[in-house]
């Protein structure tokens, strides 16, 4: 099935309201979604989810979401022609900098200033350019753990395009255990590993849980770094206490700021202690031990 963009129009303030609320509602499914000026002067502006299954139920949903934030827009849908969308959007994005680290596609390999860890990452269907607030805020965060603490080894779990993963081996120079519970996934961070020459010190694996070998065989870590979602965030606070160092160092991002206080309520069941919080937007960073 071609994949289907379902979007509805409502003014900057209501999209703005809207999009983490519809990201909130549809976050298991983990849908591509944009938040588009349309119109400046005439305040139109777009929020669309972008689906390759029936978009029925899609649709369906968003128009619950309206009823109940009381929106009067309608919802459209658009069939897409088949065109490498990650790699359409990817060629025009602005490298981004973070810390010592600058995140940046081919087409940008000249912007990299003396003293910058520069990290190039190719299109590929996998989470991680480098631009959304939550791979920042790790980036910035891994920054001062590792200036502080030194540690000797880390596991990026859940590493998408690797970029975290990449960004620990550089700046660090440690063994880094690089894991996603998609293949896919898996094979574009290992691309992107091998582009940036840091295969000697990354190693990355397809691993659904902590049972898989390559964490007893790499752990435990002195930094364990996991980008991915509240609730299963939650759900790995006692398996990450088992899989760090005592006095070893957890980023946790993927978080809503409204999701902060549960999330380190489950952390802090689990004996872990709060270090600190980064908020970059709608998102927060969580710096614990």
């Amino acid at each position: 099935m071609p994949q289907t963009r379902v979007s509805l129009r409502t003014d900057k303030a209501t999209a703005h309201r809207l999009f983490p609320v519809v990201e909130l509602a549809f976050e298991e499914e983990g849908y591509p979604l944009a938040l588009s000026e349309i119109d400046e002067d005439r305040d139109i502006y777009e929020v669309s989810l972008y689906v390759e299954e029936d978009p029925e139920p899609v649709e369906a949903r968003l128009r619950s979401i309206l009823e109940a934030e009381a929106v009067a827009a309608s919802v459209e849908r658009e069939v897409l022609p088949d065109v490498d969308w990650v790699a359409h959007s990817l060629a025009g994005l602005q490298p981004v900098r973070a810390g010592r680290f600058l995140v940046h596609g081919r087409h940008d390999r000249h912007r990299r200033r003396i003293g910058e860890l520069a990290i190039e990452i190719e299109a590929g269907m996998a989470f991680g350019t480098g631009h959304h607030e939550t791979t920042v805020g790790c980036l910035q965060t891994i920054g001062k753990v590792v200036r502080r603490e030194h540690p000797r080894n880390a596991l990026d779990l859940g590493t998408g395009s690797g970029v975290l993963a990449i960004a620990l081996a550089k700046l660090a120079h440690i063994p880094v255990l690089a894991t996603d519970i998609d293949p896919v996934a898996t094979r574009v961070a290992t691309d992107n590993v091998r582009l940036n020459g840091a295969s000697a010190l990354v190693t990355t694996c397809t691993a659904a849980g902590f049972h898989h070998p390559a964490f007893a065989l790499g752990g435990p870590f002195d930094l364990i770094v996991a980008n991915i979602l509240a609730r299963p965030l939650m759900q790995l606070a006692p398996a990450m206490r088992r899989h760090l160092t005592p006095g070893g160092s957890l980023v946790l991002s993927g978080i809503l700021a409204r999701q902060r206080n549960a999330v380190l309520a489950a952390y802090c069941g689990a004996r872990f202690r709060h270090v600190s919080t980064l908020t970059i937007g709608d998102w927060v960073t969580l710096h614990l031990k």
